[in-house]
């Protein structure tokens, strides 16, 4: 089984930085290589899921929710490493049925996210993934998402931290597990 270090080298090589994008002055973080290797992609699906297992190795979470959007291709395998669920958490206007709502600013605009109003059952723990930890926002928001379905947010798993944008302001006391700081 891999290690975390094998998760770490794998996103230090194969991660492409492309410059001015989205727009002027922002720097993207670019995994599908990541992604498209095999191992480098289990490593990390690895590495992620020992944010919702104790010092045992016993899952302590319910549920794990995925981001929108890159936050899904990694949180839905994630959990099932965990064997709990997944739930999505959308932009806004993508669910069907009645959702909770938060928005918040992001590194270089705004957004609004929404989950289903039943997607976690009160009291459910709740592991969070997503590709980079920026600002923070995202995941506030989400764990108010979280907090307004009456679930509780145990932690947050990530690929990456920009720690020069200071996320940890945003996120509180809540654990923070990230594979490679920036």
């Amino acid at each position: 089984m891999p290690d975390r270090r094998t998760a770490q080298e794998a996103l230090d090589r194969l991660t492409v930085d492309v410059a001015d994008w989205p727009e002027q002055g922002v720097t993207f973080k670019d995994i599908t290589p990541v992604l498209a290797d095999h191992h480098a992609f289990s490593a990390i699906i690895t590495a992620l899921a020992a944010a919702g297992r104790d010092d045992h190795g016993s899952v302590v979470v319910d549920k794990v929710v995925g981001m929108e959007a890159r936050g899904f291709i990694l949180a839905a395998p994630v959990a099932l490493a965990l064997g709990v669920g997944f739930v999505p958490i959308r932009k806004a206007g993508k669910l069907p049925r009645a959702t909770h709502a938060v928005s918040y600013a992001l590194e270089y605009g705004e957004a609004t996210l929404e989950v289903h109003q039943d997607g976690i059952a009160p009291g459910e723990r709740v592991l969070m993934v997503d590709d980079v930890l920026a600002t923070g926002g995202t995941v506030d928001a989400t764990r108010q998402l979280v907090e307004a379905c009456g679930g509780i947010a145990t932690g947050v798993a990530v690929l990456m931290e920009l720690s020069f944008l200071d996320p940890r302001r945003l996120t509180g006391d809540l654990p923070v597990s990230t594979l490679l700081t920036i």
